[in-house]
């Protein structure tokens, strides 16, 4: 079996990546599984395809996994048109930054440990070709990949009065930590494919 994870790290059939991989079969059923759980036959009443593929393609891009950010934007390509795969490809670069960073809560013990980084927000003159929603999606995926210690009720109402639903914003919060997941274990057995083409 062949998932996509192997794509992204380029795993070789039978080789030894291939081999551990199989060695935990459960884990690799249930990675792409989730992956089919968000983009594969799904409910798009409180996240579209085109949204889901957007903000993946937009949190690929976060993480310079240009594999997984081609994937993603071809989605986007799919559901949602050139533009907008072309313009989230655009805003992904002046997003680009390192992280985390953010505030800690005032009154909490690690209040003096908060480090100032990039609060970014589309510009003006993006948001109408993006969209209120789809703006407050990529804004609140940039603050969960960067600052996800500011991640609160606030950040989340502000999401909210942007017209996602309570359903909607679990699908993207699900989405980000997804991607989270699978774009470092791609890193990693990426890392661990390029040793075995050494060896």
């Amino acid at each position: 079996m062949t998932d996509l994870l192997d794509r992204f790290a380029g795993v070789v059939p039978e080789g030894a990546v291939d081999a551990l991989r199989r060695h935990r079969p459960v884990t690799r059923e249930h990675a792409q599984a989730s992956y089919d759980a968000l983009f594969t036959s799904i409910d798009e009443a409180h996240a579209t395809l085109a949204e889901r593929a957007a903000i993946a393609q937009f949190v690929a891009a976060l993480h310079a996994d240009d594999l997984a950010a081609a994937h993603y934007g071809a989605i986007t390509r799919d559901a949602g048109g050139d533009a907008l795969a072309d313009l989230v490809a655009e805003l992904s670069v002046g997003a680009a930054t390192t992280g985390p960073y953010g505030a800690y809560p005032a009154a909490g013990p690690l209040a003096g440990e908060g480090v100032e980084g990039l609060r970014w927000t589309v510009a003006d003159a993006s948001r109408p070709a993006l969209g209120e929603r789809l703006s407050a999606a990529l804004e609140h995926a940039h603050l969960l990949v960067f600052r996800p210690r500011e991640a609160s009720a606030d950040a989340l109402r502000t999401f909210a009065a942007a017209g996602w639903s309570a359903d909607g914003i679990v699908t993207v919060s699900q989405l980000v930590s997804f991607l989270a997941f699978q774009l470092r274990v791609a890193a990693g057995l990426r890392l661990l494919t390029a040793e075995e083409a050494a060896a």
